[in-house]
């Protein structure tokens, strides 16, 4: 059923090296369809439809054509709340997922069966492109529930041929201890919790070469080449990374080759655009800007140029593996992760990329924000790598290179090893506490 390849370039669905001009007329074919989904069950996308002049499937003649439909955005998803914008009765929903609702109300994504077939073979395909085969052994440490990730990955892994190990998140030590005695080849979890799983390797006295890892498939949020280099360092695997959100399916909207030189957008079933945050105007290719996907094959809850929130590069040049596909390349987070303190933009992943640059300190870290007085504060709590290390050298060598590659003085808080909180899932980077500090010092003073 599927192309047989070299175990470094293996492909799942002859799809993935679909000529250009080939994977143009499918995208249209299938943005029709959606279209007519859409102006026949979906209240919102209809009027976005027509605001483009767009009343009957067969109006759209170009890919070009979704240019001129208004932007979906995650404030439409919440208003929706909860089976809003379905496109079919909620009674063919076989599943409900939801977002981590890290940034405000969690939002609902249904799944009819052919969602479900469809996002599992996304997936078989994504791991299938970052390097498992059949008989591997998957040690899934996603949370398993609402969060796609746990099932996303299960489901794919099991499409493959492979056993899955369906840990979840929770009891780190134990994880450990599960690698190693079930000798998985692949670990599945966030950047973040694998360093807590690393760390929990270290503590039960096993060394790298104890495991038998091969691959790490991580997403779920940003992460920076630092700690990819990190998580490869201390569990001796070679660390991919998966993309995706929710609204689309979950993970399976773009993954690593054996290249690792970008994410391959599955441009079969998701169209994807670049587009300046403030304006919404598309930006050149190559140009950082904030991702918008519109699905071309979802039944339950088709979306039309949904504004994703995050950043990142479209790369157009062909890829070594011979798969056509747009990358995606710099995801440096969401657009509304990024600070702006005393009028200079900053992000967490900048902090992240300095801290693991500069040596001596370990991969653990928040960032806290505070206004003490009229100006924001910024503080970088972090970890040495080593407890024998010179606090204080570390600290002054993280203040002065944070301060020459962010143009920002942050002061720096080298806590004792283990109280930096660690995450069994999406890190929490940025503990905000301006808000909080206002409104005290409004109690002070009486103005509140």
């Amino acid at each position: 059923m599927h192309a047989a390849a070299a175990p470094e370039d293996r492909v799942w669905d002859p799809q993935e090296k679909l000529p250009r001009e080939s994977l143009a007329v499918l995208q249209l074919d299938r943005l029709r369809a959606t279209a007519g989904r859409v102006l026949a069950a979906q209240e919102l996308g209809a009027a976005r439809l027509a605001a483009a002049g767009i009343a009957a499937a067969a109006d759209i003649r170009t890919l070009a054509d979704l240019a001129a439909v208004p932007f979906t955005t995650k404030a439409d998803l919440r208003a929706a709340y909860p089976f809003g914008l379905l496109a079919v009765p909620r009674e063919q929903l076989v599943r409900v997922h939801a977002s981590s609702g890290t940034h405000g109300k969690p939002t609902v994504v249904g799944y009819t069966a052919s969602d479900l077939e469809i996002w599992t073979e996304l997936m078989a395909r994504c791991m299938t492109m970052a390097g498992v085969q059949p008989g591997m052994v998957i040690h899934n440490a996603n949370t398993y529930g609402l969060f796609t990730g746990g099932l996303g990955f299960h489901q794919g892994g099991e499409r493959i041929g492979a056993t899955v190990v369906p840990v979840s998140g929770g009891l780190t030590g134990r994880q450990a201890m599960l690698l190693r005695d079930l000798g998985a080849h692949v670990l599945v979890s966030t950047p973040s919790y694998a360093l807590a799983i690393a760390q929990a390797v270290s503590d039960a006295g096993y060394e790298p070469a104890d495991l038998r890892l091969e691959l790490g498939l991580f997403g779920g949020e940003p992460w920076t080449e630092g700690m990819r280099a990190e998580i490869e360092r201390q569990l001796g695997l070679s660390a991919v990374n998966f993309y995706g959100l929710s609204e689309m399916c979950g993970p399976g909207v773009a993954a690593e080759c054996s290249r690792r030189d970008g994410l391959h957008v599955q441009e079969d079933h998701f169209l994807v655009e670049v587009v300046d945050p403030a304006d919404g105007a598309p930006v050149p290719t190559g140009t950082a800007g904030e991702l918008v996907f519109t699905t071309l094959t979802k039944e339950a809850m088709p979306l039309l140029r949904y504004r994703t929130g995050d950043v990142g590069t479209l790369v157009e040049a062909p890829c070594d593996c011979g798969r056509s596909t747009v990358r995606l390349t710099g995801l440096t987070g969401r657009h509304d992760d990024m600070l702006i303190v005393r009028g200079v933009n900053l992000y967490p992943s900048q902090v992240e990329h300095v801290l693991l640059r500069a040596g001596g300190a370990a991969p653990h870290y928040q960032i806290v924000v505070e206004r003490p007085g009229p100006l924001d504060e910024v503080r970088l709590e972090c970890e040495p790598a080593d407890r024998s290390a010179d606090l204080e050298l570390l600290r002054a060598r993280l203040e002065q290179q944070l301060q020459v590659h962010t143009g920002l003085r942050i002061t720096v808080a080298v806590r004792e090893p283990g109280t930096v909180p660690r995450s069994e899932g999406k890190a929490v980077r940025v503990v905000d506490r301006r808000i909080t500090s206002a409104d005290a010092r409004a109690a002070r003073t009486g103005s509140a």
